[in-house]
């Protein structure tokens, strides 16, 4: 059998490529495209094989897609316009261009692709970029269904809720189609992220083992005071964890959770009026904690890369929180491939 020609679009790390690995299907990434060159230089690293090109979408002719002659798009456009913490500028963005590009360019291909994969963040379902693209979809005669999923539904103990869409070209609908599909998946989200949930696997099961590095990841004192009501502090043993963001370990506030690594300290009795006490008592206290950043390793092992998935030395490890905030769950993109291949 012929392999898939798969073209992926805003390629970043390699998320999608690595989860076309994972799903085991016989296909060759034609082309990666994306402009970061932090991005592609860790992509190169780790697809050396894969032609990427480092330029913008808009900037690929028409020509250009039909020479490439693709079965499937595999895409994450920009979710900025979408956030909560954005502008939710929308259409108006000027990061919303490219897709808007992709969407005009898709029925004037010679050859349609006979499959179509995208991610974004929740809020792009109520999105005018979204039902542009279901307007596209439909012109072009695909069958389309839409979720919002989370790796918790998985079993793997971080929520990350992303919208998804899964399209195929001329065939019969999705077997499991069931109006109100994106409530349904949220409610299954919601269901999974209780922190004693047996199905969900432990957060110990994705830790590095501790070692002398592990130093730099111990929170500056001044952080610890600052920020300790706001923390969302996780043991080894919970089964859950917050949306790692591209601001971690650089910002504190609402950018993923933090790990108690001294486990015998009980939470509760650290911050019993803790309010009263001096800055000095309350770094005594938080300190006994031994809070650490998770690595990007961790982090990457969250998000479903496995351990030869690696960054290049020059990559700093804020530069690896930052692309892997940017990035998507691995596992979760994996099976909607198998499913939308059947």
């Amino acid at each position: 059998m012929a392999a898939l020609r798969v073209l992926e679009l805003y390629s970043g790390i390699g998320g999608m490529h690595q989860a076309l690995k994972e799903s085991c299907v016989c296909a060759e990434v034609v082309a990666a495209v994306d402009v970061n060159t932090l991005a592609n230089e860790v992509y190169k690293h780790n697809f050396p094989s894969t032609p990427l090109w480092a330029k913008t979408i808009e900037g690929i002719t028409l020509k250009e897609f039909d020479r490439l002659s693709f079965d499937m798009i595999l895409m994450s456009p920009p979710c900025q316009p979408f956030t909560r913490t954005g502008l939710q500028g929308d259409v108006s963005d000027p990061r919303t261009k490219s897709f808007l590009y992709v969407l005009d360019i898709l029925p004037r291909l010679q050859k349609l692709p006979k499959y179509l994969l995208l991610e974004n963040v929740k809020g792009f379902e109520s999105s005018s970029a979204r039902n542009e693209l279901l307007r596209t979809l439909e012109t072009c005669g695909f069958k389309y269904q839409e979720f919002l999923l989370s790796p918790t539904c998985l079993g793997i103990p971080n929520s990350r809720l992303r919208y998804f869409l899964i399209a195929k070209l001329h065939q019969e609908p999705f077997f499991f189609h069931v109006p109100g599909q994106l409530e349904t998946a949220e409610e299954m989200v919601r269901k999974h992220t209780q922190d004693n949930d047996p199905s969900i696997q432990m957060i110990k099961d994705f830790l590095e083992e501790e070692n002398e590095e592990m130093s730099q990841y111990f929170l500056a004192p001044k952080s610890l005071v600052r920020y300790a009501f706001l923390l969302d502090i996780v043991k080894p043993t919970c089964r859950r964890s917050t949306c790692f963001t591209k601001g971690y370990g650089h910002y504190v506030e609402g950018t993923g959770s933090v790990l108690q690594t001294a486990v015998d300290i009980q939470l509760e009795s650290v911050f019993k009026h803790i309010e009263n006490l001096t800055e000095e008592g309350k770094l005594m206290k938080l300190s006994t904690l031994k809070l650490r950043y998770f690595t990007p390793r961790e982090i990457a092992n969250l998000h479903g890369f496995p351990p030869e998935f690696g960054f290049p030395d020059k990559v700093s490890i804020k530069q690896c929180y930052r692309l892997l905030g940017n990035s998507l769950n691995v596992h979760v993109v994996a099976k909607l491939i198998s499913i939308l291949l059947g």
